[in-house]
């Protein structure tokens, strides 16, 4: 652990806690404004440049723990008693969880740690793609990381609904921030400007794309529930009418939730998807695509969608959990049922052989990313959401 931390009540400490190190890329600018309005903020992940880059770079203090992202029992024992020993030595005065993993163990702690004030931030919900033994450990799982808080922070209004429908907390204790998404996005940081563009248009030299090649866009990891078998097969058929067609891949390979290995060997080796790997600045790839494709079959709420959008490039995603929040179907891009191939199709050469209709949908989509996530006022809840809770639980002096 390292920072300044002090022992001032009127800077209550607050210990923010996700599984994975590269979540906390998700994080940026959110931990410092926290800061800034007046609390001590210790990030707590696994070890990694993720979390060593965002606590230097928000002014933060950070306690690195490892945790699996998958089930594995004597790795999160261990895992358990760090966190323990972590709460016990920090004695914060509030606990943010998230992450499924994190979300469980740090609830357990922090409740056991009698923590004044737990909040649980469910970024997703990996059981609705699962089932049997596995859906039913996960269920269970939910259920306590959101008993052992007091307040459960859905990152998207679908996403809240289906926390509901399961019963897995009660409705009093659960809010979105604003319009939803874990952080928003800075919509500058994406925005088509001329530097941008030619940065794209260099991008798009160096990757080996030719200048009228159609580009479909995919961010993410490559897994089953990202909808990847569904969006090969659309760009299969999608070469029949567009020959020259790419598909740009950003991200890498996730084992955790395998596709098949037809589907594995296509996009390693097929000439015609682009892969760059995971990149630490995508605003320039946006620039390159001309849609971006989101077949997922769920998400918390889909990050790219909005980068997407404040690139001014249309989306075409599924109707799963959380993509619905992301698109304004008809407006900012395309929705399809989750696992259609043939609509999925049918949507992605819709706008491929439409341009303007694609550059229109794309400045609707910038519009409203502007309009609705701006990252500021979701900071400004969630310190509002703090403070409300510590004064609630703890008497703090009021602000």
């Amino acid at each position: 652990m390292n920072g300044g931390l002090s022992e001032n009540p009127r800077r209550p400490r607050v210990i923010h806690a996700v599984t994975a190190s590269g979540t906390t890329q998700l994080m940026r600018g959110q931990l410092r404004y926290l800061r800034q309005a007046g609390f001590e903020v210790v990030l707590v992940a696994s070890p990694g440049p993720g979390i060593d880059g965002v606590a230097a770079e928000e002014g933060v203090a950070k306690a690195p723990v490892a945790m699996k992202r998958t089930i594995a029992p004597l790795q999160d024992l261990r895992s358990l008693w760090r966190l323990w020993r972590v709460v016990r030595r920090l004695r914060p005065a509030l606990v943010n969880f998230g992450t499924a993993k994190a979300g469980l163990l740090m609830g357990i702690v922090s409740w056991a740690a009698r923590v004044p004030c737990r909040v649980y931030t469910v970024h997703g919900l990996r059981l609705e793609t699962t089932g049997g033994m596995k859906r039913w450990i996960l269920v269970r799982t939910e259920r306590i990381a959101c008993r052992c808080a007091q307040r459960v922070i859905c990152v998207s209004q679908s996403v809240r609904r289906r926390v509901l429908a399961l019963g897995l907390a009660k409705k009093e204790q659960t809010v979105v921030l604003c319009a939803g998404s874990f952080n928003g996005v800075e919509a500058d940081r994406f925005a088509p400007t001329p530097e941008r563009i030619n940065a794209g248009e260099r991008l798009r030299r160096d990757l080996g794309i030719p200048p009228e090649a159609p580009v479909i866009g995919f961010v993410g990891r490559l897994t089953k529930d990202k909808g990847i078998p569904e969006l090969i097969e659309a760009v299969t058929k999608l070469r029949r009418r567009f020959t020259e067609l790419r598909l740009l891949w950003l991200g890498r390979l996730d084992d955790t939730d395998p596709v098949p290995e037809t589907t594995r060997r296509f996009v390693l080796s097929d000439p015609g998807v682009v892969s760059t790997g995971y990149v630490d600045d995508s605003s320039p790839y946006y620039q390159v695509i001309d849609v971006l494709a989101l077949p997922t079959y769920r998400e918390g709420f889909p990050t790219v969608a909005l980068e997407a959008a404040a690139a001014a490039k249309p989306v075409v995603a599924t109707r799963a959990t959380g993509a619905v929040d992301a698109v304004v179907d008809g407006i900012t891009g395309l929705l399809v049922p989750v696992g259609d191939a043939q609509a999925l199709t049918e949507a992605l050469g819709r706008l491929l052989a439409a341009p303007g209709l694609a550059r229109r949908m794309g400045r609707a989509g910038e519009e409203h990313v502007r309009r609705e996530f701006p990252p500021e006022p979701i900071w400004r809840e969630l310190a509002a959401l703090y403070w409300g809770l510590l004064k609630e639980r703890a008497r703090l002096p009021s602000r």
